[in-house]
């Protein structure tokens, strides 16, 4: 196959993608950047932050090489010929559900990480809220896995981010 013959096909290939669009693909290599993904020939990648809703520190925690994975088609861009794709997108946000069925509610969870403005607490698997610095006027510092018991108190779907008071 020449050279033309080759750009023709891939541009044919990259254009049978489009925006919203579901693919199944194969994990080909994992990046701590993101993933790569084989779909068919053209390649996929998925961004670390489209991976999950949930947090995690290596991506080899949500995928590994070889598995076949299904994601939504975020963008095309012919000239990189590469497709982006999200997981997370095809993933029911647990913050949604948190807001729509446990707002207020009290809930005892361990200290996940403690940071300068306050201390990030697990409120189910793959979801914490914020506790800032202010609700610990009595100096208390706190480390990570000491239970806190909180409560649900505001949640912002626009920026993902649940604030926790002490309950």
């Amino acid at each position: 196959m020449g050279t033309e013959e080759k750009a023709e096909t891939t541009e044919t290939l990259f254009h049978a993608f489009e925006q919203g669009q579901v693919r199944r693909g194969l994990v080909r290599s994992i990046e701590r950047f993101g993933v790569f993904v084989d779909l068919d020939g053209a390649e996929g990648f998925v961004n670390v932050a489209e991976l999950s809703w949930r947090r995690f520190e290596d991506t080899g925690e949500i995928v590994r090489i070889g598995q076949e994975v299904v994601g939504m088609v975020l963008h095309v861009d012919l000239e990189r010929e590469q497709v982006s794709l999200s997981l997370k997108a095809l993933q029911d946000d647990p913050l949604v559900e948190i807001a729509r069925t446990r707002l207020g509610e009290v809930i005892t969870g361990p200290v996940t990480k403690v940071v300068p403005f306050g201390v990030f607490v697990k409120v189910v698997d793959g979801l914490e809220g914020l506790v800032h610095i202010s609700e610990f006027s009595d100096g208390r510092v706190l480390t990570e896995g000491e239970e806190l018991t909180v409560r649900l108190s505001d949640i912002n779907l626009l920026h993902h981010r649940l604030r926790l008071t002490l309950a």
